[in-house]
């Protein structure tokens, strides 16, 4: 008999020894340790025909769950329902019983409409919730407001809502213009601050043509607390027919204007003292 040498006889000497760690119970990580052999590919031939260790191998599901799920889902659970009976992942719900037919609904089209419209109410009441909650808390964050702090609040507000002097036109004036009563009740608040008295004021309001103007003087009225008479004549908005508006209805007021008689000087001050609002924000730590 011709005797076997080289890498063959070497192969042939590691599979018995592989083969006899297999039998001992070793794992193929436990083999590859052992006897230095990295490569996956040879390590599986030096073992192939010897089954693992029975520790080795991964546990099985257990085949009464299986059954159980099945049995569920020939029942019409749902893959929800099955996983929170069984406690066993969805996946694998899915993997034991994917060849079963679907379950029959069990509610009609018009039902189930109504069910995901009832649930949607419900999303949408807890999310109005948590609004309401998150701005009443930051509301109470802020409290009682100091008269420098009223001031700066002011100047800022009037910064980006208040109409500015121009190079190219010289407005120096304080005039105001906004559509949100709160904003106009602040505004007003600041003027009293700076010590402007109502009838330093002009009241205009500037609206859309199409509006109910006479509505929209009254609801201003009541927002500043004056009589509509005080109010100077409105400013009337041509209607664009190809433009689409969203700002119509019983709800559409349109802008409240406030001009200030003879404010020159404390338009000066309110610009000054927004650069300085804008030096103080540069050098805060």
């Amino acid at each position: 008999m011709t005797e076997i040498t080289g890498k063959y006889a070497d192969f042939e000497d590691l599979r018995e020894r592989a083969i006899a760690l297999r039998r001992e119970g070793l794992s193929l990580r436990q083999i590859s340790a052992e006897l230095g052999v990295r490569n996956k590919e040879t390590l599986s031939r030096l073992v192939q025909g010897e089954p693992p260790a029975e520790w080795t191998k991964r546990p099985r599901a257990k085949d009464d769950l299986r059954d159980r799920a099945r049995e569920l889902r020939r029942q019409g659970r749902t893959y929800n329902e099955i996983r929170a009976e069984l406690g066993c992942s969805k996946s694998s719900v899915s993997l034991w019983v994917r060849d079963l037919p679907h379950p029959e609904p069990k509610c009609t089209p018009e039902e189930q409409r109504a069910r995901m419209n009832a649930g949607l109410a419900r999303l949408r009441a807890d999310q109005d919730r948590e609004r309401r909650a998150t701005k009443q808390a930051a509301a109470a964050e802020i409290g009682r407001l100091s008269d420098r702090e009223l001031f700066i609040a002011g100047v800022a507000l009037y910064w980006a809502e208040g109409s500015k002097d121009k190079p190219y036109r010289r407005a120096e004036a304080l005039q105001f213009i906004n559509s949100d009563p709160n904003v106009i009740r602040l505004h007003l608040r600041w003027l009293a601050l700076l010590g402007v008295e109502p009838d330093r004021l002009t009241l205009r309001v500037s609206i859309h043509e199409a509006a109910d103007v006479a509505a929209a003087e009254r609801h201003w009225a009541d927002v500043v607390g004056v009589d509509v008479r005080a109010f100077s004549k409105p400013t009337l908005k041509k209607h664009k027919p190809r433009t689409t508006r969203r700002n119509t209805g019983d709800g559409y007021h349109g802008c409240l204007v406030i001009y200030v008689r003879q404010s020159a000087d404390l338009y000066r001050r309110m610009e000054g003292a927004w650069y300085g609002i804008v030096l103080g924000a540069e050098t805060a730590t």
